[in-house]
């Protein structure tokens, strides 16, 4: 998997392209989450429009940093899915957990 990163406005976005699947798929995106709250980056949205499949195991990073985030005040977002996560996030009924939009252009304006 390969990540994509900048800022805008002060908001991180992270791009992730590939397959979310856990293990060594997932890791660097896993430590990038981490990292930017470390470094107090309080608004980061994830931009899964080259993400090309996400099983349970992306699922639960994503929800794993989701709750990171709500504990320390910041708020992570997701936006752009695609057709195929967003049917898995319906499916399990995280789409009304997650914060989701249908572009990164409207996760932005969300912050404002």
């Amino acid at each position: 998997m390969k990540i994509q990163s900048r800022e805008q406005d002060g908001i991180s976005i992270l791009e992730p392209k590939g397959k979310l699947m856990g293990g060594p798929d997932t890791g660097e995106l896993d430590e990038r989450l981490y990292a930017l709250l470390h470094e107090g980056k309080t608004k980061v949205i994830l931009d899964l429009g080259k993400t090309e499949w996400i099983n349970s195991s992306g699922m639960s990073i994503l929800i794993h940093h989701w709750n990171k985030y709500n504990k320390a005040g910041a708020n992570l977002r997701l936006a752009n899915l695609t057709k195929k996560t967003e049917r898995i996030l319906v499916i399990s009924r995280l789409a009304s957990v997650f914060d989701c939009y249908e572009t990164v252009d409207d996760a932005l304006a969300s912050f404002k």
